[in-house]
Order: C-alpha cells, then structure tokens, then sequence
C-alpha cells in the first residue's frame, strides 16, 4: 500500500535522522567506558600481629569493594591458613593462589588475585631465574560484559637485583605475548623499583603507571609518595609498588595510596602502602 504523502515526508525525515547518528558498537570492551578498581598490596606476611593487621586490612577493602585485589608476600603453613583465603572468605570474593611450593607442602608463599567478579580463566608462571622463586599469577576476569588480563607478580628485592629484575620482566612480558590474546592488560604487584628504573624500561612501550597518572609530580617528592612504610622505611622511602595499565585500553579516573594510616589501635596494616586506582576503558 502507498503511503500518503504527509506519512511518506515523515518517514523520510526519521530515516535521515536515524543515518546521521552515530554508529553504536554493543558489546565491545573498547566502546564500555565503565570504571573498574584495582588494589595491590604487599601483605608482609605473617610479621607482626597478623590478626590485628588482617582486620584493618579487611575492614579497609570491605568498604572500597575493589573489583579485583593483588596480594604479594601470602604466606600459609600449619599454624596459618592460607592469607589469601581468609581475605576472600571474610570479603566474599574469588580467589587464585600461586606458589613455586607444590601443593601440600607444609609452607608455602606466593601471591594472590581475588576479584568479586568472574574467573574466566586463570594461570601462573614460574619466573627466570628459577632459583629466585618468583612467579607471576595471570587471571583473565570478567568485568560487566567486558574482561581483563591481570598479571599480578613480586619482582626480586635485593639492592644488586636491578639484572634480575630486568630479565623478570621480560620473561613476564614473554608469558603475557602468549597468553593475553590481545585484550586489555594490567600488569601489578611490588615490583621492587621505581617505575622509571631501568630494569622495567620493557614495559613502557605499552603499559605506563596509574598512580603516575594522577600525581605527575610524585617522582619529586619521594617521601610523600613512598610505597614502602615510611614507619619502616623513614630512610629510604620509595614507590614499588605499582598498577601499570594498557596506556592503549585504559583512561585512569582516580588513584591514591592505601593503608597509609595507623589503624586506631596504632596497628599499621603492613610494611607497605597499597595504591588503589580507578581505572575506565577508552570510549569510542
């Protein structure tokens, strides 16, 4: 059936303002814009009164609901069950362990990634040079309808380690090439340097640091700025501690130091500061 004229003149007028709107992308991680949180935090394992320190540290996370946690320095062994799991369990999270210690053996350390959202997958590597015992612990979680591909790791920490550090690096940059498929990377943990040393110089092609992001000026003012306890470290206070993002996926919102204030019963929830950053995929 013919349409009438007006009806006709109507119907063009919509299709022209349907063609000139812009295309919509569903589904895409690039196109979301959503914000996410990210925590890490060196757990200084069991040293001092891990219950008090656990409490803070627990009551701390519970009312910033991260999305995903990095954990470095977990420890369990007979007398202590494994850190990582009482967090999650006490925050109601997801959780992965890894450890160069073979399941069942009567201690065993390495680092965590506990997320409130979905593993999709989750993996682990041993690190060059094996005898130093370090690991990097990979997760690829889902966030809304979106994924991201987590390496959580904890660097060697010896003043002399700057070449160890580097080959580190590029064996976790190795492991990242083959099992990240191409989605949006975070690569986080206690790094044991700053984040312009020279030994991370591989990640700055791709990745840059969140908490850089947002205090451009922080490289000047060690003291203010430090990831290492400065209760602890009052002489040689340093920012290690790091969430470097995918300077190609991600826009950082917000970021800032946790943990950098004593607990009300003078209780510091470990020898380091966490940094916690709020991060957005790139809308397109």
């Amino acid at each position: 059936m013919r349409a009438s004229p007006p009806a006709f003149f109507r119907w063009l007028a919509l299709t022209a303002l349907l063609l000139a709107m812009p295309a919509i992308s569903v589904g895409s991680a690039h196109s979301s814009g959503a914000a996410f949180s990210v925590v890490t935090l060196n757990l200084w394992h069991d040293e001092g009164d891990w219950a008090k320190r656990e409490a803070l540290i627990a009551k701390t996370l519970d009312s910033l609901k991260p999305d995903i946690i990095a954990l470095q320095e977990v420890l369990q062994h007979d007398r202590l069950p494994n850190q990582a799991q009482t967090l999650a369990v006490a925050l109601g999270y997801r959780y992965v362990f890894v450890s160069v210690d073979p399941p069942g053996a009567a201690k065993r350390y390495g680092n965590a990634i506990l997320t409130k959202q979905r593993f999709v997958a989750d993996d682990w590597k041993a690190l060059q040079p094996l005898d130093d015992y370090r690991t990097v612990a990979h997760a690829r979680i889902a966030v809304g309808t979106c994924t991201v591909e987590l390496y959580a790791t904890h660097l060697n920490y010896t003043d002399e380690g700057a070449e160890i550090r580097r080959r580190q690096v590029g064996d976790l940059l190795d492991y990242l090439r083959t099992t990240s498929k191409g989605g949006p990377v975070l690569v986080v943990g206690d790094l044991n340097a700053p984040a312009d040393a020279p030994e991370l110089a591989a990640f700055t092609p791709r990745f840059a640091d969140a908490y850089d992001a947002r205090h451009p000026t922080a490289a000047q003012d060690a003291l203010e700025h430090s990831t290492l306890n400065t209760a602890y470290y009052e002489y040689s206070p340093l920012r290690i501690d790091h969430i470097l993002f995918d300077r190609t996926h991600f826009d950082v919102l917000e970021s800032r130091r946790l943990f950098d204030r004593q607990g009300v019963d003078g209780i510091w929830a470990s020898d380091h500061f966490g940094v916690w950053a709020r991060l957005a995929w790139h809308s397109r």
